[in-house]
C-alpha cells in the first residue's frame, strides 16, 4: 500500500514557546510515529510515552516567525529559531510588527506559501495576525500547538461557538478594533471546526477538557526536550518562576512583591527566573527589596530546566509552567510548588474569570506540591499512558 504523501506544513509562531512546542510536534510527526498523525483518534486524548527520534528535514516543515517588538522574546526566538534549524526545518523571520506597513507585507510575502501549504500549525489561534492568516489558506490539517494557559480557553470558546477572546480580557467590552476585526474572527473561528473534510488538531500539555466534535488533542510529553537537554546538575534550595500577571494587570504589583518575597523567604529560594514579558523596573525593584538574583533566561524555562542547573525545588504562581515542567523534568527528583493566588491580589481592572481561572491552573496540575495558607499537598505526576489510550 502506498503511504500518503505528507503535506507541506507551514508554521507560525510568535513566542519562544510557540516555536518549542511546534519542534514538540514535529517530534511526534518523525517516520517512526507513522505519518501526519495517523491512528489519532478524534475528541479523544492521547497520552504519547513511545520514545520517538528527532523530526527529519522530509516533513517539509517551514516555521515562519512572526517576530514581536520586545528584545526579551526576540533574543528568545533568536536562540529557538538556531535549534530549529539544527532539527532540520527551514525558518523564515519575518518583521511582521516593523512599522505600519509591515503587516502588508508580510501577508503578501507569505501569501503564495499559504495557499500551497497542505498543513498549518500555529501557536496562537487568538492573534489576529494569525486569524487573518487562516482566511487565505487552503490547507485541509490546521494543527494548535500551545501557547500556555491560553489554549484550555481556546478549546473550550471553540467547542461552546464563543468568540475567540483571551481569558484576561474577558468580561470587558469588544473596543472598535475589536468590533472592525470580528468578521475575520468569527472566519477563522469557523475554519479551526473540524467540519468540511478540514483535520483538526490541539497539541498540548494543559489539561484541556472541552474537545469540539471531531478535533483530535494529542497530548504533549516533552519528548522533544528530554531527548536534546539534560538530565540537569539539581542544586539544593530553591528557584522561583516569575509571572506576567502584573503586568497583563491581572495583579496589584505591591500584593506580587510581598508574595514573591514571603515565598522566597520560606523556602530559601535564591534566584527568581524573569517571564520574558515582566518590565525592568517591576524586576529591579524586585531584586533590590527581596536579594533575589533576577536571572533573564535565554531560552524558554521547560529548557533552561532540563539544561539545569536547576534547583531542587522550583516555586511558581499559576502559569503554564506548573504543567509543563513536570513532564520536562520527569525523573529529575525537582520538585515544582504551586503558590494560590489570593483573590485580594487581583486588581480591580481584572476581568471576573481572573481568579476562578487561575484557581482552575493549579488545580488541575498534575506532578506538583500545592502551596496555601493550609499548607502544602502533593499530587503525584501521572506519565503518559500507551499510544492510543483515553482519559476519558
Amino acid at each position: 500500500m502506498t503511504p500518503r504523501p505528507v503535506p507541506h506544513t507551514l508554521a507560525f509562531v510568535e513566542s519562544p514557546v510557540q516555536l518549542l512546542n511546534v519542534l514538540e510536534w514535529a517530534h511526534t510527526q518523525s517516520p517512526a510515529r507513522g505519518s501526519g498523525g495517523a491512528g489519532l483518534v478524534p475528541s479523544q486524548k492521547r497520552r504519547t510515552a513511545t520514545p520517538v527520534t528527532p523530526a527529519e528535514p522530509s516533513l517539509g516543515l517551514t516555521l515562519v516567525v512572526l517576530s514581536p517588538t520586545d528584545p526579551m522574546s526576540r533574543g528568545q526566538l533568536r536562540r529557538m529559531a538556531e535549534l530549529a534549524r539544527d532539527e532540520g526545518h527551514e525558518v523564515r523571520w519575518e518583521e511582521a510588527r516593523g512599522g505600519a506597513s509591515a503587516p502588508f507585507r508580510t501577508i503578501g510575502g507569505l501569501a503564495p506559501l499559504l495557499r500551497r501549504a497542505g498543513r498549518v500549525v500555529m501557536g496562537d489561534p487568538f492573534s489576529r495576525y494569525v486569524q487573518l492568516l487562516l482566511t487565505i489558506t487552503r490547507a485541509r490539517d490546521l494543527v494548535v500547538v500551545d501557547d500556555g494557559t491560553a489554549t484550555m480557553e481556546f478549546a473550550g470558546q471553540l467547542a461552546r461557538g464563543e468568540r475567540l477572546v483571551r481569558w484576561h480580557r474577558k468580561g470587558g467590552r469588544p473596543g472598535p478594533r475589536d468590533l472592525l476585526f470580528a468578521p475575520v474572527s468569527a472566519a477563522a473561528r469557523r475554519r479551526l471546526a473540524a467540519s468540511g473534510g478540514r483535520r483538526v488538531e490541539v497539541f498540548s500539555a494543559m489539561p484541556v477538557t472541552d474537545i469540539p466534535e471531531g478535533v483530535t488533542l494529542t497530548v504533549n510529553g516533552f519528548a522533544w526536550t528530554r531527548a536534546r537537554f539534560g538530565p540537569p546538575r539539581v542544586l539544593a534550595g530553591a528557584d522561583l518562576v516569575g509571572t506576567s500577571l502584573v503586568e497583563t494587570g491581572v495583579v496589584d504589583g505591591d500584593r506580587y512583591l510581598d508574595a514573591v518575597r514571603t515565598l522566597a523567604g520560606a523556602h530559601g529560594a535564591k534566584r527568581y527566573f524573569a517571564h520574558r514579558r515582566e518590565s525592568a523596573g517591576k524586576l529591579h525593584r524586585l531584586a533590590a527589596e527581596t536579594g533575589l538574583e533576577v536571572v533573564r533566561p535565554d531560552l524558554p524555562l521547560e529548557l533552561i530546566a532540563r539544561r539545569g542547573p536547576i534547583g531542587r525545588t522550583v516555586l511558581s504562581f499559576p502559569s503554564t509552567v506548573v504543567h509543563t515542567l513536570p513532564p520536562a523534568l520527569a525523573g529529575t527528583g525537582v520538585r515544582v510548588a504551586v503558590c494560590d493566588i489570593d483573590p485580594g491580589w487581583l486588581t480591580s481592572h481584572a476581568s471576573p474569570r481572573a481568579g476562578g481561572f487561575l484557581s482552575g491552573v493549579t488545580d488541575s496540575a498534575h506532578g506538583v506540591d500545592r502551596l496555601s495558607s493550609g499548607g502544602a499537598y502533593a499530587v503525584p505526576y501521572a506519565p503518559p499512558a500507551a499510544p492510543g489510550a483515553s482519559d476519558r
